[in-house]
């Protein structure tokens, strides 16, 4: 349930429909607008004595939210959800640009990129310590070692940094280190790790499953939500198909349908989404003229010699080409990309 708050309703009043609307057994989530105060009543909506909220104090109206996901819909937040983390700003016009390696594997090649993305306009540094692998025998990164390289490359540079958690357990330490928790494609349905990011302080990327339905998806983001945690950024990353040209399928209708149904900011992967460097630039620029609210693509000093995913990662020299065609079409729209 939705219930809205009068212009005229006071901190008192909205209180008092949270605690009523915990009373009858719902959890309530308060959500300041541009214009009122929204209170999300989530849970059993066919709860006796739930209409009784229409004449609380300060309430303008109680109405049901239609789409299976509450805290995550339109319905809930009309306003679009600006995510700010360090130097990261993503939302309402403001792009925000997440380059670096796919994964740490020395100081030399982080900070050497760390530099080279931020002169190039990127906003915040992407870096792998923690890599689930498809095999075993896969560099399965530096994890706390390489989270101490993220950490200085930040203090260098001033980058937010952008890197995985892929255990519950490891919340709290990864969150010392990073301004953003990231959950990879392979974790969107581990419900116990995104209930952990969603208690945490930390703003979170939530990339889709190669597998996964856009409202399975938005349901994950829901857990997150749910926890108490409303820094929630959603990153399209490519599903799998039948098509064997590119690694996965990159659905960039996926943009413009997901922010008319969700208030959350929505980024695009064209590094994953493609598996090929070539392919980087031109779906970069495609997902700002989708309306993407940002951009996480693999930068690294020497593709060819890259622990992972080199195929797919941008040279400093691609990188900073890539930037400016973007810039162009960010222009167009009328949005700020990066830190330009």
């Amino acid at each position: 349930m939705i219930i809205v708050m009068k212009h005229t309703a006071s901190p008192e009043d909205i209180q008092q429909i949270v605690k009523s609307v915990e009373a009858l057994g719902l959890k309530a989530t308060i959500i300041e607008g541009t214009e009122r105060t929204v209170i999300a009543a989530v849970g059993e909506e066919r709860v006796a004595g739930i209409r009784s909220l229409e004449s609380g104090p300060g309430v303008d109206e109680v109405h049901s939210i239609v789409a299976p996901y509450k805290l995550a819909s339109r319905e809930v937040r009309p306003d679009n959800t600006v995510v700010t983390a360090g130097s990261l700003v993503v939302g309402n016009g403001q792009i925000g640009v997440i380059a670096g390696p796919c994964s740490v594997e020395s100081e030399e090649q982080l900070l050497a990129a760390a530099h080279a993305v931020k002169a190039a306009g990127a906003t915040a540094l992407r870096g792998g310590a923690f890599k689930p692998r498809t095999s075993p025998y896969s560099f399965q990164g530096m994890k706390e070692e390489g989270l101490k390289l993220l950490a200085e490359a930040r203090n260098q540079t001033g980058l937010a940094i952008v890197t995985e958690v892929v255990s519950p357990d490891d919340v709290e330490l990864v969150a010392e280190y990073a301004e953003v928790l990231q959950i990879g494609a392979r974790n969107m349905q581990n419900y116990r790790l995104l209930e952990a990011v969603g208690k945490s302080h930390r703003a979170v990327l939530l990339k889709r499953g190669p597998s996964a339905t856009i409202d399975e998806w938005l349901l994950a983001a829901e857990y997150i939500l749910d926890g108490g945690n409303q820094n929630v950024m959603l990153c399209e990353r490519g599903i799998r198909t039948y098509e064997a040209h590119t690694r996965f399928t990159l659905p960039l209708a996926t943009v413009p349908y997901v922010q008319a149904r969700s208030h959350l900011p929505v980024i695009v992967d064209p590094s994953h989404g493609t598996g090929h460097t070539d392919l980087v630039p031109a779906m970069s620029r495609a997902g700002i003229a989708a309306g993407a609210d940002g951009l996480i693509i693999e930068v690294h000093p020497n593709p060819e010699k890259a622990l992972s995913d080199g195929y797919q990662s941008l040279t400093f020299e691609q990188f900073e080409e890539t930037m400016a065609g973007c810039a162009k079409i960010a222009a167009a729209m009328d949005c700020k990309l990066g830190n330009g």
